[in-house]
């Protein structure tokens, strides 16, 4: 199980860090990807991070202004999205697969309910 937090309203140009803490399985062994899905819009893959941590990978809609991070020990990983603009406002999901890693939502198996991020211009 997958449960998402820190979603909310922040400004144009603030910061938002999202947790995704995972039950009944060790987290070390999967790749968390995290996608976002806005009103009338594809779901689409923000960011990613392998099992251990060994590779990210970014959306170029985010790249430059994401960071990714797991911390195994806690069955948790993170999302900093910096500098926020509008068009990020969506729900955003966290998702875990152990076929491979990156940004394709069909590798993953399992996800969360999602948080949502608005972004107030």
């Amino acid at each position: 199980q997958l449960v998402e937090s820190g979603g909310g309203l922040v400004r144009t140009g603030g910061s938002l860090t999202l947790s995704c803490v995972a039950s009944g399985n060790p987290l070390d062994r999967w790749a968390i990807g995290w996608f976002r899905q806005a009103p009338g819009k594809e779901r689409e893959g923000v960011s990613a991070i392998s099992a251990m941590g060994s590779s990210k990978f970014h959306s170029d809609a985010v790249r430059g202004r994401a960071s990714v991070w797991r911390d195994d020990a806690g069955n948790t990983a993170y999302l900093t999205i910096y500098n926020l603009k509008p068009e990020d406002t969506a729900v955003y999901y966290c998702a875990a697969t152990n076929r491979g890693d990156g940004l394709d939502s069909h590798l993953y198996r399992y996800w969360g309910h999602g948080t949502q991020v608005t972004v107030s211009s």
